[in-house]
Parts: structure tokens; sequence; C-alpha cells
């Protein structure tokens, strides 16, 4: 009777574990968007990418050391460069560089278009199923998003910002859909590890302008750059991996919806971006589509 008490414990515990990593994951990456508003005070965006990722390559290094993954493949360690040189460098550039003229808020809530690309991806390459009701819940989302940043300043402009966001979305897009064969050869914390190390590799040549500009910076900024590289560059990136393993690229990606209402409330307090209705309005809407998609949408 014991032995079966502790294995329902330990399979509760086990079914909780993706759920915790999930909400981890929405909170530190919630916490970026203003952590890079106030990052962008004293560095400019390449470099600001370049100091955080330095920062988050010393974890995945240690982890890397200390677990020692088998060698990717040939074909592998390709598609690790694809992730690493479009997922985060890539990324981080144009989302950072977008940032200079997109509030915090605003830019939350643009990334999350990210989820259609991946649902529309995934069902094409990774034959993840994904009903019709997912659909219906990722276009209730994309609703609440729209009407979220219809709140916020230049949230439905179309200027180079907010272009430069949009294009930010569509290539964590197409990072998850890459990642996710990855994560199930070579488990989540490794493949996010490698990710991240792949990412810091073609940000290496604007370390040195960084690594100048973080010795000029203000404690804020300074203290953000810090911030994203060990939170949300490193632990948020472990802990997403976890989350697409256990959930499929599609379904993980809808997670991501909760992160704009989280976004809002941290740059509410840090970043003094006050929410309009609208943003809290959209934000209800955004999280009716995760909740029809990750209920209804199960296929």
């Amino acid at each position: 009777m014991q032995q079966q008490s502790n294995s329902a414990l330990l399979t509760n515990a086990v079914g909780w574990l993706p759920i915790a990593t999930a909400a981890t994951t929405v909170v530190l990456w919630a916490a970026a968007f203003p952590a890079i508003r106030i990052g962008l005070t004293d560095f400019t965006p390449l470099p600001l990418a370049a100091v955080r990722f330095a920062c988050a390559s010393v974890f995945a290094l240690t982890w890397l050391v200390w677990v020692r993954p088998p060698m990717p493949t040939a074909t592998d360690l390709f598609r690790f460069m694809a992730c690493g040189g479009i997922g985060i460098s890539l990324y981080n550039f144009l989302l950072n560089t977008g940032q200079t003229t997109v509030s915090a808020g605003a830019a939350s809530f643009i990334i999350n278009l990210q989820a259609v690309l991946t649902a529309f991806l995934a069902m094409v390459f990774l034959r993840e199923p994904f009903n019709r009701w997912a659909w219906l819940g990722t276009s209730v989302s994309v609703i609440g998003v729209a009407t979220l940043a219809s709140g916020q300043p230049g949230g439905l402009s179309f200027g180079e910002g907010v272009t430069l966001v949009l294009a930010a979305a569509a290539c964590s897009g197409a990072s998850f859909v890459l990642q996710r064969p990855l994560v199930a050869r070579y488990g989540a914390l490794s493949s996010a590890a490698i990710n991240i190390l792949m990412g810091n590799l073609f940000l290496l040549p604007w370390l040195p302008t960084g690594l100048t500009q973080a010795n000029a910076a203000s404690h804020p900024a300074l203290s953000a750059a810090i911030f994203l590289g060990i939170f949300p560059g490193a632990i948020g990136y472990l802990t997403w991996m976890s989350t697409l393993g256990a959930f499929g690229a599609a379904r993980a990606a809808n997670i991501l919806y909760l992160v704009p209402p989280v976004a809002t409330t941290i740059a509410y307090f840090a970043a003094d971006e006050v929410p309009t209705l609208l943003t809290l309005g959209g934000g209800m809407i955004a999280l009716l589509g995760v909740i029809i998609v990750n209920t209804r949408g199960r296929s």
C-alpha cells in the first residue's frame, strides 16, 4: 500500500512538472521585454544581445561539461546552428532593434503571433495534430493579441519597429519547429544548452563592443543585461525546451500567449507602462484562446 502511495505521488509530481516549467518560461520571458527596454538605455541592440548570451553561455557550458551528452550528428549539428542563428542571434537582433521604438508591452503582444506560424509549420513538417478547436483557439488568441496591441503605443502602426518585431516572431516560430526533433534525441536541457552556445557563437563579433558599453553603463542597464542572460536567457530557455518536449511545438507555442498579460503587469511596475482597458480586455481574450487550445484542442 505504501509503495502504491509513493508511486501515485511520483506520478502526480511528474504530471505537474511540465506545467511548472511552462509557468516558469512564461514569467521569465515576460520579464525579458521590460528588461530589454531598460538595457537599451545604455546598450545598442546587438551588443546587448551579445552580453546577454555570453552570460547565458556560462551556465550552458557548465551543464554540457557536467552531463556530457552525445555529440550531435552532422545533420543535427547543422540544425543546432540554424536554431542558434535564427532563434537566438537573429531573433534578439530584430527584437532589440524593434524595441528601441516599440514599448515592452506592445512587443510582447506582437511577438506572440509566432504561435500561428509555429502551429502551421508543426502541422506540415512534424505532422503534429492540430484540430479545428485548436485553430479556433489560435484565432481567438490572435484577436486578443491584436486588441492588446491596439491599446499600446505603436502597437498597430506598421513602422520600422513593429516590422522588426514581426520579423522576430517569424524567426521564433521557425526555430520552435527546428528544435522539436532535437529535444527528442538529446534531451531538453542539453538541446537548450547547445542552442545557447550556437547563438552566442554568432553574437561573438559584437561582444567586445558590449563589454565596452557594459563598463560605461548605468547600474539599472547593466543589471538588466545580466538579468537577461541568467534568467530569460539561460533558465528561461532551459524551461522552454522542457515545455517544448512535453507539449509539442504547436501547443507549447500557444502557451506563450500568456506572456503578454504577464509582461504588461511587469512593465507597469518596472518601466512605468500603464495598461489601458483595451490591454486588459485583450489579455482576457488571449487567455481564453490558450484555454481552448490546451483543452478542446487536444487530439
